[in-house]
């Protein structure tokens, strides 16, 4: 496997596209047979990659021992944000044929890859994590689909020129909801439709939503064999005070 060293004097950083192959499951989402993604597991070994300067003893730690588990990256899982909106493009396809679509904090590309299955024109996936940069490549390709990853935070500018914007779970906390909101207006605005897949978290600004439809998807921290939650897709739509 090879190593990118970041920082001299630092211990090289794992290659991630290579790690993810080597490391992680290609395997269905759940509820959402159509598409495979790079999964991690227990035995991924995924924080060698989310913090390169662990030692070797630390790799070793096994889930339930003393050793904290780091914080679970985005891209390497599931969730119902997205995995709901995925499940609403599958099963409408004119919500994204023929459309430039735009992936917002893309993760894994799970909803972008969607998108492409269902006939979209182009796709672009915006994901600011290396090693999801990496993922989406890999899971794109897994799924015999093109996307073109933009890997800087594109919330801070105009909005690209696209049709449509696929934000999944995006609403995850306060200050990301605070940064997100303003370039979903900014979307609105220049006459770009903006759907949103959410499971109903506590940042999610409801009263500039519109509920399109609802299913029951799992969700990232469920345990195994739990019963699937109800998630939304909905519309974003102008602020009207």
């Amino acid at each position: 496997m090879s190593l990118a060293n970041d920082e001299p004097g630092r211990r090289p950083r794992l290659d991630p596209a290579e790690f993810i192959k080597a490391n992680m499951r290609l395997a269905a989402v759940p509820a959402l047979p159509e598409i495979r993604l790079y999964t991690a597991h227990p035995g991924s070994g995924l924080r060698r990659l989310v913090d390169p300067h662990q030692s070797a003893d630390d790799d070793a730690v096994e889930p339930g021992d003393d050793a904290p588990e780091p914080q679970p990256p985005y891209w390497a899982y599931a969730w119902a944000g997205g995995a709901v909106l995925a499940r609403y493009i599958l099963d409408h396809p004119q919500s994204v044929a023929g459309r430039r679509v735009l992936d917002l904090g893309a993760g894994s590309g799970l909803v972008g890859i969607a998108a492409a299955k269902a006939g979209a024109r182009s796709v672009m996936a915006a994901e600011i994590d290396r090693n999801g940069v990496a993922a989406i490549g890999l899971n794109a390709e897994a799924n015999g689909v093109e996307i073109t990853i933009v890997d800087q935070d594109i919330t801070t500018g105009p909005p690209p020129a696209v049709d449509l914007v696929l934000a999944g779970d995006v609403f995850y906390g306060l200050e990301v909801a605070l940064r997100v909101i303003p370039f979903l207006d900014r979307c609105l605005a220049a006459g770009i439709d903006v759907l949103v897949g959410d499971p109903r978290r506590a940042d999610l600004p409801l009263s500039r939503l519109r509920l399109l439809a609802e299913y029951q998807v799992p969700d990232f921290g469920d345990a195994k064999g739990a019963v699937a939650r109800s998630s939304g897709v909905f519309r974003f739509e102008p602020d009207e005070r």
